[in-house]
């Protein structure tokens, strides 16, 4: 169950990489639109190149529609918490969005009809504290907030756990990477209705926007989307849920390291409570089977 586990968390920590590009990109003049969508095209023709050249399996068609049409909450999940951020502060956002921990715990709940054991309860706890502090909603001043904007961030949450769930539970039996691609496909299909291609013929692309491309496109669906095909099956979409929180630590300290942006002491401690929920399953986990082997 580790390397499932090691898995799922490496494909979080692979989106965590993502604010870096995506604040490059922007420093460069280039738009949500383009970002985005060229960060889902060349990801999902990576994915393609690999699937043909290495995985060649045929997928059978009732399969390939319905993993094409699990995908969308993917980039649905973005196109919502990209359009909260226009009303809300980030902080607030951030904190709308990972309330996908609850919402994916409840919806596995309801899959499997148990009740979620006590140590992921507490480990949603130490999660949600975690993303208040990290997030820096103790550091923003909060004054009347739009109500679309929250919305727009709790639909993205609810978007992100469903995409989370159908990723453990969507035709499970075919292989990661032809599962990746039939997923990814309806995540592009929709990001390329809300955001026209434009970036294809308007010279942006000669203008640097490949190598940002060419990064998000690997980091936020390459390595997530196949580490999550694999790991996610697995372990259960209600820990994937926990392990996932692995992106805003993994954001906050490259944030330090590499934009060189200042972080709080209650950010740091932040940190710190995620870290502690994100364990607080696995070592239940492992207190289990040794016990079992006694």
């Amino acid at each position: 169950m580790f390397r499932y586990s090691f898995l799922v968390l490496a494909g979080a920590c692979s989106i965590g990489v993502l604010a870096i590009f995506v604040k490059f990109a922007y420093q460069m003049g280039f738009t949500l639109g383009e970002v985005i969508g060229s960060q889902y095209v060349t990801g999902w023709l990576l994915l393609l190149v690999l699937t043909l050249l290495f995985f060649r399996q045929s997928v059978p068609l009732k399969k390939a529609i319905a993993l094409f049409f699990a995908g969308t909450s993917a980039s649905f999940t973005g196109i919502c918490y990209y359009a909260a951020l226009q009303t809300i502060p980030a902080s607030i956002g951030i904190v709308l969005l990972f309330q996908f921990v609850w919402i994916g715990i409840i919806i596995e709940a309801i899959s499997t009809r148990t009740l979620p054991s006590k140590e992921k309860m507490i480990s949603v706890l130490f999660l949600l504290a975690g993303t208040a502090l990290s997030g820096g909603l103790l550091e923003q001043s909060i004054q009347s907030l739009e109500i679309s904007g929250i919305l727009l961030g709790l639909l993205s949450a609810v978007s992100f756990a469903c995409y989370l769930f159908v990723s453990g539970k969507v035709a499970v039996e075919v292989p990661p990477f032809p599962r990746s691609v039939f997923l990814i496909a309806g995540a592009l299909a929709l990001i390329l209705i809300v955001f026209p291609p434009t970036f294809l013929y308007d010279g942006a692309l000669e203008k640097g926007l490949w190598k940002y491309a060419l990064a998000l496109g690997t980091f936020s669906i390459v390595i997530p989307s196949i580490a999550f095909s694999i790991g996610i099956p697995k372990i259960g979409s209600g820990l994937a849920t926990i392990l996932a929180t692995a992106e805003l630590p993994v954001t906050v300290i490259l944030s330090v390291l590499i934009l060189k942006e200042a972080v709080s002491a209650s950010q740091w401690i932040g940190v710190g409570f995620i870290f502690i929920g994100i364990a607080l399953p696995q070592l239940a986990h492992f207190t289990a089977r040794a016990r079992s082997s006694m």
